[in-house]
């Protein structure tokens, strides 16, 4: 019996800026994303805000967070483990991963 397979990531000189803001520009992402600051998760303990989300949708948005950088996604048993790559994305963008995280939902932009 084979482990599940290695899924590709991006090396850390191959994060794009714009590929990360645009996996995290998405309300669902950024709650995963959320849940990965305190440490890595099993995909099935990462619940999204809408329960009713298909399990296709679901993968999608794993999918888009992995392709972006954002978070490694390996096997972990039969289970898949999720970890954010808090060292990668603040060695190419430092302070971003923090200033976006830590963003309230609708708050106003603060001017310079």
């Amino acid at each position: 019996m084979s482990s599940s397979p290695d899924l590709p990531h991006p090396e850390r000189a191959d994060l794009s800026l714009t590929a990360v803001l645009f996996a995290l520009s998405d309300p669902e992402r950024l709650a995963i994303a959320r849940q990965l600051v305190d440490g890595p998760l099993d995909m099935a303990e990462c619940h999204l805000s809408n329960p009713d989300v298909p399990k296709s949708t679901k993968s999608h948005l794993m999918k888009v967070l992995r392709t972006s950088g954002v978070v490694r996604n390996e096997a972990n048993g039969r289970a898949r483990r999720l970890s954010l790559r808090r060292a990668d994305l603040d060695a190419r963008f430092p302070g971003l991963l923090d200033a976006v995280l830590s963003a309230e939902e609708g708050a106003p932009v603060k001017q310079a």
